[in-house]
């Protein structure tokens, strides 16, 4: 019988992997835009971008799912650390130079493949122990990867403060060498927990997936406009801190109310969950976040704008670890890495594409409340979808 590492290794471990990772994302999509409008490009053109980077994962992330479905002896933290080391020589051009539109880009995108969007292959990186019998406390590694990045966005606003920031791309890039060294050290999977290759089921494309459970289907076409409707406002923080009298200054505190308050949410979710079931959660995470946009509208001051961050505890908090049990338990399990692949595309990818490449150019045209306000509209589109999901789902049983 093959002996599983111990529990305790793998939630420390694992815990590390969130931690830096969540670190490490906060350095780079945290001040993408006030990266990028020193850099000279407009609101827009940062929408662009962040809609580029979007797409990367739309296109990665269901292939690299997939590849790792069909090859499952293959260990998911040597996918992660190639991805990774990739991901680091890009993010060193991206900062030794001051490429044009297209060229910035091309930069998106591939960093977008490589280091932004691998987190289905993190959350796998848990869930293949959990499928196999082990209790790795995901939401709680989860949950300590949200206070990570708040943490991570006040310091990086001191450090852009003091030192410009561009440096917070050499953070990044420290960040990311630190990340692979976790991961190098990671326990690897045990393969021989899998049946024979002969009795597995083979994985089934996403088409597959789909048109078999439509109730899935529908609960991620919800997910996908509610996270249209989220996404525009994580992305131009800065934009709706400057439009209630704010400065740049209060970038990283108003990230860190956001991040922080994800902890408390990764602590209610074992109880939560039990009660509600992965269903209700889902619910209860779409309802909060198609409010947000709409308290963020309502908000008349900076001082309002920070203390609607904490919203974020009930909405993304509560989806982030719901989203991962809700696609595990409606896959098959040869289809598990692909469908959080796919949930992954969904949300912050497609989702994060369509609002913040729209959501740009509502700004530049309209203002900040112009994109407030379809994402209101967009997000309550998304919360009747998800009520339709779960009423469809009881249909089926």
């Amino acid at each position: 019988m093959t002996a599983m590492p111990s529990l305790r290794r793998v939630n420390v471990l694992y815990t590390l992997v969130q931690l830096t990772y969540w670190a490490a994302f906060a350095a780079f999509a945290g001040y993408q835009t006030a990266l990028l409008l020193g850099r000279g490009f407009s609101s827009g053109d940062a929408g662009v971008f962040a809609a580029t980077r979007c797409l990367a994962g739309i296109i990665a992330q269901p292939l690299l799912g997939g590849w790792a479905d069909r090859h499952q002896t293959v260990p998911l933290k040597r996918i992660l650390c190639v991805c990774l080391g990739l991901g680091l020589a890009v993010n060193a051009v991206f900062y030794c130079t001051r490429l044009d539109f297209w060229g910035t880009g091309l930069i998106f995108l591939a960093l977008g493949v490589l280091d932004l969007n691998i987190y289905p292959l993190l959350d796998s990186l848990a869930v293949q122990f959990i499928n196999a019998g082990l209790n790795v406390n995901y939401s709680l590694g989860r949950g300590l990867g949200s206070f990570s990045y708040a943490v991570a966005c006040v310091v990086l606003g001191r450090q852009s403060a003091a030192c410009g920031t561009e440096s917070v791309l050499l953070t990044h890039m420290a960040l990311l060498v630190l990340l692979m060294a976790i991961i190098a050290v990671y326990p690897t999977f045990p393969t021989e927990v899998l049946p024979p290759q002969t009795q597995r089921t083979r994985p089934h494309s996403i088409g597959q997936i789909l048109r078999s459970n439509p109730s899935f289907s529908l609960m991620l076409a919800a997910v996908f406009f509610v996270m249209t409707a989220i996404m525009p406002i994580v992305s131009f923080t800065v934009n709706i801190i400057t439009d209630r009298g704010g400065d740049t200054s209060h970038l990283g505190l108003a990230l860190f109310l956001m991040g922080a308050s994800e902890l408390p949410a990764a602590l209610l979710f074992p109880h939560l969950w039990r009660r509600l079931g992965s269903r209700g959660m889902m619910v209860l995470s779409v309802a909060f976040m198609a409010l947000r946009p709409l308290l963020f509208l309502l908000a008349p001051s900076l001082l309002w704008v920070l203390l609607v961050q904490p919203s974020q505890m009930l909405g993304y908090g509560l989806f982030t670890p719901a989203s991962v049990y809700y696609a595990n338990e409606n896959v098959s399990p040869a289809d598990r890495v692909q469908g959080q692949a796919i949930m992954m595309i969904a949300s912050n990818g497609l989702g994060g594409m369509v609002g913040n490449l729209i959501a740009g150019y509502v700004i530049d045209l309209g203002g900040v409340n112009a994109m407030l306000a379809l994402c209101t509209a967009v997000g309550a589109l998304g919360l009747l979808l998800a009520l339709a999901a779960v009423r469809l789902s009881r249909r089926q049983a």
